[in-house]
């Protein structure tokens, strides 16, 4: 049997039309976006099937929505695929992913874990408003070239390296004007790919400070179990299984980059053969190419 890992996006995955034909073919499926409905208080499935864009990339809506669609996702996996979860020795998402994860790992349930993902996105949304900020995708250039890239617009205003996410595609997030300074660099220089996300701010940085404490009470509220898999971290891109661990990685997750080639390829050097992308999107077998084209990677979408 292959040994295999699930791995779940983050936010940027989602679009207008998600999860519906999903929850059409899946009681399953439909079952947790009527919960969701319960817990949230608004009909999160019409709001992936119908938009308005707006309103779905909020990032107090867009993480319950990929959250949720993941999880439906997850059930069409074992469905279609009934002996992957018994072959699975590992288990990790991106940024938001992580809490999917956690969820079919079983250390959160899915009501704590949606609970969790609601407070986690309205603080960030919050954090977000209160510091005009942003990030923006560097293609094509090596992990010290980016530095020196932040280096330099970093005079503009706050700038950090946000997500390490394969060889050349490396995420930087920031304040406004320093953003705007690596745009206007990349246009000086050429040949320098700099990309604006759609989000609502500079994420895994300080400028999400007090994301991570209103996480950090939010998380004091529901209770994380061992997971029967080892869930990786994005803080240190390492596997755990203890509880208290993964609750103090969870908080710092916010302010912290997200290391998801490193952990990419320590979960190929711990001998994973096969990969499922459980979720919306297929940005992670994107990604997973670059680390190694000839990865077995299969992708069960929402």
């Amino acid at each position: 049997m292959p040994r295999t890992a699930f791995l779940f996006p983050g936010q940027g995955a989602q679009a207008v039309g998600m999860a519906g034909p999903l929850c059409r073919s899946s009681p399953a499926a439909r079952a947790l976006f009527d919960e969701a409905a319960a817990v949230l208080g608004y009909d999160l499935l019409a709001t992936c099937v119908n938009g308005p864009a707006d309103r779905l990339n909020a990032t107090d809506v867009s993480q319950p929505a990929i959250f949720v669609a993941s999880l439906a996702a997850l059930e069409q996996a074992k469905a279609t695929h009934p002996e992957a979860p018994a072959d699975v020795v590992a288990t990790a998402g991106l940024s938001l992913g992580e809490y999917t994860a956690l969820v079919f790992a079983g250390a959160l349930s899915f009501a704590d874990g949606l609970k969790v993902v609601k407070a986690r996105g309205e603080a960030m949304q919050a954090a977000a408003e209160a510091t005009p900020s942003g990030m923006v995708a560097v293609i094509g250039l090596d992990v010290p070239e980016v530095e020196a890239l932040v280096a330099e617009a970093r005079p503009a205003g706050q700038l950090e390296v946000a997500n390490y996410l394969c060889p050349g595609n490396t995420v930087i997030s920031g304040a406004l004007p320093a953003i705007e300074r690596v745009e206007q660099i990349a246009q000086e220089k050429g040949g320098i790919r700099a990309t604006r996300l759609a989000v609502a701010g500079a994420f895994h940085t300080d400028i999400m400070k007090p994301a991570d404490e209103k996480l950090a009470a939010a998380l004091t509220g529901v209770k994380l179990a061992p997971p029967r898999v080892p869930v990786w971290s994005n803080v240190d891109a390492r596997p755990h299984t203890d509880p208290g661990e993964i609750r103090t990685l969870l908080v710092r997750q916010v302010l912290s980059p997200v290391r998801w080639e490193e952990t990419m390829r320590g979960l190929l050097a711990a001998g994973v053969e096969r990969f499922y992308e459980i979720g919306p999107g297929r940005v992670l077998a994107g990604l997973m190419k670059r680390v190694n084209r000839k990865a077995d990677f299969t992708n069960v979408t929402a």
